[in-house]
């Protein structure tokens, strides 16, 4: 299996996730933490976001944390100089939901359509 077809399985597996996922990145924005809401996708302990869906508790594959544009950057995950590129990034995709997907493939972005 390539790695695109492996990163195309991995995100139809994530869609799952969606409904959780919309309703945290609305909260985010309108408490006004972030304009830019990124979901750590990972199965093993992380320092990044804050966890909202624990994969012990769910049953499921993946532990998920909410972070942001700004945290990424403040851990230098995004270099400062990437973060206008990452910004436009974010907003060529709309509503879609950014994950931060860290995986047996790699640390990869993936955008999720919330529908």
């Amino acid at each position: 299996m390539t790695k695109a077809e492996q990163l195309a399985q991995l995100q139809t597996e994530l869609a799952g996730y969606k409904t959780a996922l919309g309703k945290a990145a609305d909260t985010i924005t309108e408490n006004n933490i972030s304009e830019y809401p990124v979901f750590v996708f990972h199965q093993h302990t992380v320092s990044i976001g804050i966890p909202i869906i624990d994969r012990e508790e769910t049953k499921g594959n993946w532990s998920v944390n909410a972070s942001s544009l700004e945290e990424l950057s403040t851990k230098q995950i995004i270099q400062s100089a990437k973060v206008p590129e990452f910004i436009q990034l974010i907003t060529e995709h709309g509503t879609d939901l950014c994950l931060f997907v860290l995986s047996e493939l790699g640390a990869n972005f993936i955008f999720l359509p919330r529908v």
